[in-house]
């Protein structure tokens, strides 16, 4: 039986594009939606960027 208390986010790679997205795209548009996708799957940066470092970590 699956763990519904455990979050399901998307794959790493594709945050890691997000991250870029919003840090190193010269386009504000771009930027906004790699924010906008962080927020939505995490509901806040912060909350994404203790899940990066922790997966980091593993």
């Amino acid at each position: 039986m699956l763990d519904s208390s455990k979050n399901q986010y998307p794959p790493l790679p594709l945050i890691q594009t997000w991250v870029w997205m919003m840090t190193q795209s010269g386009d504000t548009d771009i930027q906004k939606k790699g924010q906008n996708n962080l927020i939505a799957s995490f509901g806040s940066l912060a909350k994404a960027n203790e899940y990066i470092v922790k997966q980091g970590k593993g």
